[in-house]
Parts: structure tokens; sequence; C-alpha cells
């Protein structure tokens, strides 16, 4: 095996896992660090470099950094990432952030751009965008920004106060606003001498569902992303005491815990597939469960029943999960006759479409089958040369985190873009490492490795949350309980760098470690056979192996990434310092931070 690269920026960075996971590429243990500290600002603004909407997220995000967390991979729950997100934003200062954030009005570079649909994806764009010049027009049929932040997320969720602030951090940076305003045609908005129009319309469509009595019962089955917006704009505020969801996402998780809120006695979610297999996060179906919502999973919907010309409830067909020798699953009737469920209102949360009904198809802008635009998946261009999509509306539904990543991006591209220059010249990401010694086995953070489990958000009292829909569940960590989270982080930025030519090979750092990750062995060409020789076999082919160039012995230095705690014993036991730790800092690069410099 060739020795590793560690110049290559992309090495260090797929080791910080939870930072690597992440669609936005957040430095995790940089602001975990600062909230152990309890400096919350820093902590904050880190996020909003990246991420945009700390207090969002914080209380929101689908969290992809949590499953790749180094904590998880040692028998332990991960480190609450997404919560200790909260933390900062909840402590933060106000005042100093906002002095933190760019300062208008800014000098203008003559460039207009449109952005429709105010979501998160379209508000990455004005972010990045206003500080360098840029005059931005945000347009969207609802009163006040934040798309389906605010339509589709519950206030229990996520209060109005904190989308609010985070939405008009964005909006006082000098975005022309145009609210209240559905925009029914691409080709008028063109015609408008838009340098570049960014389309994050998101994926405004719930799937129907197309059974026997769909239509008699119209007057009680609702599609529930429709129904959610409805319940936050305050134009419902009641529902039967018997209730049917249909669906097994977060939307639907979000359907049925509005619905016990707004009078639902009854509410019972029927899903398709398996419990195990619903694309609802464990912790949202954990929350609906504590609510005294069953999840009936295996049950496919037959029909919509109409009693007297009203809804009286629904038939299911039981069903059990087959999968072929490919793992492909098919759902079989368990032969059982259907099954009735009385129901007053029926929530289909089953899918949302992208819909474009509002942009002309003799633009230049291509379509594939499905009605989905024809974008660029690194630069987020369509095939007009004018017109960027991101976030749902350019590859379908997902979250607000990958939303804000291709925001990001597709800022980059308008501003290439008007600047006349190619689209896929990207820039390289912001790296720093540099050593953390303070002194012979001192370190410049603290490198001690709790054995803490978990902490557990503490919830508001069941009787309260369910008579108050706004009223917030999660109470967030205190000051003391975040820190204690905080200090569970491994610290996976600061790296651990060998250096060849103080090695001496005296295995002191092999018999230090406490997971056995390092090994000095002979060279092997084969990186699997290099794998099973390792004192701990490294058979974690997703976790990269770092290997020395050749020492004096002729053998090589190999540790396996995968187990690595990122303690720093090998470096305080090594007596000739061969073993440092380096902290690692990648920050993606930002239309505002670099590329028109």
């Amino acid at each position: 095996m060739k020795p590793t690269d560690i110049k290559d920026p992309e090495y260090f960075h797929k080791v910080v896992d939870c930072q690597y996971a992440c669609p936005a590429h957040t430095p995790v243990p940089e602001y975990i660090r600062l909230i152990a500290q309890e400096r919350y600002t820093e902590a904050y603004m880190i996020n909003w470099d990246s991420n945009v909407f700390p207090g969002v997220l914080g209380r929101t995000c689908d969290r992809p950094c949590e499953p790749a967390c180094r904590r998880g991979r040692i028998e332990e729950e991960p480190v609450a990432i997404c919560r200790l997100k909260r933390v900062a934003a909840d402590n933060k200062s106000k005042e100093d952030v906002k002095a933190l954030m760019p300062q208008g009005p800014f000098k203008p570079n003559g460039k207009k751009v449109a952005l429709i649909g105010a979501g998160p994806a379209s508000l990455t764009v004005a972010r990045d965008l206003a500080p360098i010049g840029y005059e931005i027009h945000l347009y969207d049929e609802q009163k006040l920004g934040g798309g389906f932040m605010r339509s589709q997320i519950p206030s229990f969720r996520l209060p109005e106060e904190v989308l609010n602030d985070e939405v008009n951090y964005i909006l006082d940076l000098g975005i022309h606003t145009h609210f209240n305003q559905y925009v029914s045609s691409l080709k008028e908005i063109l015609d408008k001498d838009y340098d570049a129009v960014f389309v994050g319309s998101g994926a405004p469509k719930g799937r129907d569902l197309n059974v026997p009595g769909r239509e008699e019962g119209a007057a009680n089955i609702h599609i529930g992303i429709n129904w959610l917006a409805s319940v936050a704009f305050d134009h419902t505020s009641k529902i039967g005491k018997k209730v049917i969801v249909l669906g097994g996402g977060n939307t639907a998780m979000d359907c049925c815990r509005t619905a016990r809120r707004l009078g639902g006695e009854e509410v019972k979610v029927c899903v398709r597939s398996p419990f195990s297999e619903m694309k609802a996060s464990p912790w949202e179906k954990e929350d609906a469960i504590h609510e005294d919502i069953p999840i009936l999973d295996n049950h496919v919907p037959l029909e919509f029943v109409i009693k007297g010309g009203k809804l009286a409830g629904m038939m299911f067909d039981k069903v059990h999960a087959s999968y072929d020798e490919k793992g492909k699953r098919k759902l079989v009737s368990t032969g059982e006759p259907p099954l009735f469920i009385e129901a007053e209102d029926v929530l289909i949360a089953i899918g949302q479409e992208n819909s474009f009904p509002w942009i002309e198809r003799d633009l230049g802008l291509e379509f594939d089958e499905w009605g989905m635009p024809k974008v660029d998946e690194m630069t987020y261009a369509s095939t007009h040369p004018r017109v960027f999509f991101g976030g749902d509306a350019a590859f379908g539904p997902k979250n607000v985190i990958t939303a804000v990543a291709q925001g990001h991006q597709g800022a980059i591209s308008i501003d290439l873009a008007c600047q006349g220059k190619p689209l896929t010249e990207r820039l390289d990401p912001m790296v720093n490492l540099h050593s953390m010694k303070m002194g012979i086995h001192e370190w410049a953070y603290d490198s001690q490795v709790t054995t803490d489990k978990r902490y557990i958000v503490p919830m508001a009292e069941k009787k309260k949350a369910l008579s108050d829909r706004k009223l917030e569940v999660e109470l967030g960590f205190d000051g003391l309980t975040g820190y204690k989270e905080a200090e569970r982080c491994l610290n996976c930025d600061v790296q651990t760098v060998f250096i060849e030519d103080k090695c001496i090979e005296c295995d002191a750092c092999v018999d230090i470690c406490p997971t056995m990750c390092i090994t000095f062995t002979e060279p092997e060409e084969d990186e699997n056979a290099m794998r099973q020789k390792l004192t701990m076999p490294a058979n974690n082919l997703t976790q990269d192996l770092y290997v020395s160039a050749e020492l004096k012995t002729k053998r090589v230095m190999v540790k396996d990434e995968n187990v690595c705690l990122h303690c720093g014993l090998c470096a305080e036991r090594c007596p000739t310092s061969a073993w440092d730790m380096q902290k690692f800092l990648y920050n993606t690069t930002k239309a505002h931070t670099a590329c028109s410099v």
C-alpha cells in the first residue's frame, strides 16, 4: 500500500465523521468545544456560516451526523450533536451575533438575482450573495419567509419566534421581499432582466391516494402537507375525535401529533411498510408513541368507507413483508379478512412531489420523464443559462440541511455565472492543520475521554403539551447538561499525525492505545491483506487505514481510523514526539467568503 497522503484535505475530512456526513459540512467538534467553554455566541456563528439556521436545525434536523458519530462505534449512543446546536442557539447573545454578521448596506455590484420560494435553499442563496453586492429579490406566495420550515414543521417542534429570528437575520441584509405573491410565470421573471434566477420552490404537492370512496369522502380527507400549512396559518383549528394518518414518514408523524393537539382523541398511524422500515426518524416515531399514538404497520389501504354520505373510516389489508434473493421487498397479504378502522378524518401523508405548472416549456429549460428539471448535480445549473435550482425543487424532497447545502453551491454557481466564469471552477475548501501541543504532555484542548452515557433531553409535561399546539415539547439542555453532553465529543477533528523520521519503533504507542488501533508491520501491497494482519483486524471498509512511509526497519506504521478515539495517549507516551495531535479545520467555500475575491 502507498503511504497515506495526509496533505490531501479530503483525507482528514473523512476522519471527522460527523462533519463529513453533514451535507453542509459544519465543523461539528469545533463548535461543540466552544459550547463546553460556554462560548455560545462563537459556537452559533460557526454554525451560522455553514448551516444558516442553527436554532431551526437544533430542533428539527434529520441528524445525518449522528449515525456517523464515532461514539456510536464504541458501543455507546452518539453525541447529541443536533441538540447541542440548539444549546448554542438558545444561549447566544442576540446582540453579539447580529454584530458579527455582515453589515449592510453593501456596495452594489450591478447584478440582480431573483429567488423563487422563500425556503431554506433560497434564503441561503440570499445570505451568501447579498454581502457581495447582489440585489436580491425574493418571491413567495406566503406572507412570511421560511417556506416549508414555517408551513410544515409544527410550532410544538419549532417555535415561530425561533424561525422568525433566523429568517430575519437574512432579510435584514437588504433583501427585497415580494411576499403574498405567487409566481405564475418563469418567463415573466426572466423578462425582468434578472441576471440569474434561483428556483427554490420546494416540493409543494402532496401525493393523493386514489382508492374507492376518495371523492365521496373528500370533505374529511386531507392532504397532509396542505393540512399542516392550514394549521400553521391558523385556517384550521380542529379535527374529528377519530383520525387516521396514512404514511410512515416525518410528515405523517407531524400530522398525527398535530391532530392530537387539535382534538383528535383516537389518532392512529397506518403505514404499509414494517415498523422498522418506516421512513420517519426513530426519534419522531418515539415521540408519536409517547403521545399515545399507535402505529399500525403492514396495513395497506383498500378503500375509504362512506356511510350516509359521510366518511366513516377505512378498510385495510393486513400484509407481511417478503424479500427475494436481491433483498427487494414485496408486501404479501396475510389472507385475513379486511380490517375496518373508524375515522372522522383522514390525513394523507404518503409522500410529496414537485410541481412546476408555472414554468413554461418553451424557455429552453429541459425536463425529464418524471417532470423534473434537468439539473447538474455539482453546479445546480439547469439547461437555461440563467436558471438554477436547489433544495427540494432540484432533486425531490429531502430535508432542511440538504437544502442549505445546495443553496450554498447554487450561490457559488450564480456568482461564477455572473462573472462569466466556468461553473466547474469550484474553489477548494479552506483547510488548516496545526499542532495542539502546549508542553511535553499538555494539549490546548480537553483530551480526556469521558464514559458518560448520552443525556436525555427533558420534555414538557404531556398533558400540557397536548393541550397547546404551540407549546414546545422539547425543553432543550440546560447549561450544565449541555456541558456534560459536549464533553462526550471525542474531538475527531484533532488528528493523530505521525512523523516518520522521529519514530524509534519502541512500540510505546502500541502498548498504550486503548483500542489497539496502531500496528507496526511489514508492508503489504494488498489492502485487504493489510487489514487482516493488524493487531485488531480492520473490518470496516468505509474507514481508511493511515499508512506511514517505510521506517528504518523496513516496517510501516498502520493505524485503523475506524476505532481511534483521538485521545492523544499515543502522543503523550511517545518519547520522541513522533506522534502529534493537530487540529484540522475544514470549511467549505461559500460565495460570500471567496468566490468574488
